[in-house]
């Protein structure tokens, strides 16, 4: 039996796709819509200083930015405590600020700057809450934001 050259043109074809398919799944810069992406590593940032209240010594909480709006890591934190924030020397205050922490670590959060705002820190939960900052709590002429926190207030 005899296969037409068509036919046997048509195998072949088929066989290269599905070896430069199979060969191609592997490399690590190919990304297949089937296969799960990992998120990416946020790329640290360091536009603010971060200085202890208790004794004025640099604290060192990652920073990093999250679309337009730098995220300041706070999910190391527990019991009470503070740190000040100030922009690099030449640089400005992002325009959207916002404090990462761990459900329970805290119970709240008191950030003062030209305005105050005190976020309430649930004690339940999986995952790290970003905290943002109110548009109107600190401005371009802002020397610094002071960040206490403190385990939940007695009822």
């Amino acid at each position: 039996m005899t296969r037409s050259p068509a036919r046997t043109l048509r195998a072949l074809a088929t066989l290269g796709a599905a070896l430069a398919l199979a060969a191609c799944s592997h490399l690590p810069h190919v990304h297949w819509p089937w296969q799960a992406r990992s998120p990416p590593t946020p790329e640290m940032s360091h536009d603010l200083v971060v200085t202890s209240l208790a004794g004025g010594q640099a604290a060192a909480y990652p920073q990093f930015w999250k679309r337009n709006t730098l995220v300041l890591d706070l999910r190391g934190i527990s019991g009470s405590g503070g740190v000040a924030l100030t922009p690099r020397a030449g640089a400005s205050w992002p325009v959207r600020l916002a404090l990462r922490v761990t459900p329970g670590s805290v119970g709240e959060l008191d950030v003062k700057a030209d305005e105050r705002q005190v976020f309430p820190v649930v004690p339940q939960g999986t995952g790290p809450l970003d905290l943002e900052l109110s548009p109107g709590l600190y401005s371009a002429t802002t020397e610094r934001i002071t960040v206490n926190w403190a385990p939940a207030p007695a009822l």
